[in-house]
């Protein structure tokens, strides 16, 4: 097929939709930002697009909590054509604020029909908000963004990161769905209490797909390492060929081809 389209989606906060942009674009996509009210006044023109993605930011200054305020947008407006979208085999991307607004718009871990969310991203448990690198191991399965993906080195920066499942044993049955597709580990590869799990996640979750795989959301930011003078010892470690983030964008566009 031709060139696969990205969507990133912008909104008021949006800080990352550059990065993600130019992360596509060097992955091969053509690669658009759109604001949310453009495509609330025209919701068909997302099935333009083979990719949408949510970047990183701080939508609507994190009010009532954070991607609360867009995630209810996506709900009550865009739902109808979301669906769509996500029938005909396309794929979303959410990355941090992007995460939690998936999260919370029930893209990934659909709610109870009574009690509402099963899942939710909190307040950090450290208490503070968190801005460094971090360890991850991928456990891919049926998530195209993660193919060829063991262990990689990226960047966070969220003070809302802590993933917490209403009950433990919807956390085990996300495992068991093979939904939960990054976990944070440290150098060798082995789970760890804080800072190694740097927000206090259940189960040391960084990244959650949806049962299809086609809808991933994650917490670290692999935007910010596509190129490898990203990285905060590339001259004390040596010049990588790539940036161990440029894979993700990469897997997405050549799902299409």
């Amino acid at each position: 097929m031709a060139t696969p389209r990205v969507l990133i989606l912008r909104a008021p906060g949006a800080n990352c939709d550059m990065e993600a942009q130019f992360a596509f674009e060097k992955a091969g996509a053509v690669a658009e930002r759109l604001h949310i009210q453009r495509l609330r006044d025209n919701p068909k023109l997302l099935l333009q697009y083979q990719i949408m993605a949510i970047p990183g930011g701080f939508t609507y200054g994190d009010d009532v909590a954070a991607g609360k305020i867009l995630a209810v947008q996506l709900q009550h407006f865009l739902g109808d054509v979301l669906k769509q979208f996500r029938d005909r085999e396309r794929l979303i991307l959410g990355i941090c604020n992007g995460f939690q607004v998936l999260l919370k718009a029930g893209l990934i871990v659909p709610p109870d029909l009574d009690d509402g969310p099963v899942a939710t991203l909190a307040h950090n448990s450290c208490g503070k908000f968190e801005d460094r690198w971090i360890y991850l191991e991928a456990t891919p399965g049926k998530c195209p963004f993660l193919k060829g993906y063991h262990r990689l080195h990226l960047p966070i920066a969220h003070g809302e990161g802590n993933f917490v499942c209403r009950q433990e044993w919807i956390m085990k049955g996300l495992f068991q769905a093979g939904q939960v597709v990054l976990r944070y580990v440290d150098a060798n590869g082995k789970p760890g209490a804080y800072p190694i799990n740097p927000n206090g996640s259940q189960g040391d979750i960084a990244g959650v797909c949806d049962p299809t795989g086609r809808v991933l959301g994650l917490m670290p930011h692999p935007e910010r390492h596509v190129l490898p003078t990203q990285h905060p010892q590339w001259t004390r470690l040596g010049l990588a060929p790539e940036g161990e983030g440029l894979r993700l964008f990469r897997n997405a566009v050549e799902y299409f081809k």
